[in-house]
């Protein structure tokens, strides 16, 4: 009996467990253009950073918002 109420408890768990994790939604980059990630401070954002957009990528070398020389 004392097995039987085991086994019970770890499947609800196992089972609420699983009902907890959500996928994560993805947003649009938060810069419409590097104006307003400079005026954030942010420079040469690159690719694996949420922020990147291949639209701030001017040169395509994959660092966004680099700043002007």
């Amino acid at each position: 009996m004392m097995r039987h109420r085991l086994l019970v408890a770890v499947v609800v768990g196992a089972a609420t467990a699983g009902v907890a994790v959500a996928p994560v939604a993805v947003a649009d980059p938060p810069y419409k253009n590097c104006s307003e990630a400079h005026a954030d401070g942010r420079y040469n954002i690159t690719q694996d950073d949420p922020a990147y957009s291949a639209k701030l990528d001017r040169d395509g070398d994959g660092l966004a918002c680099e700043p002007k020389r």
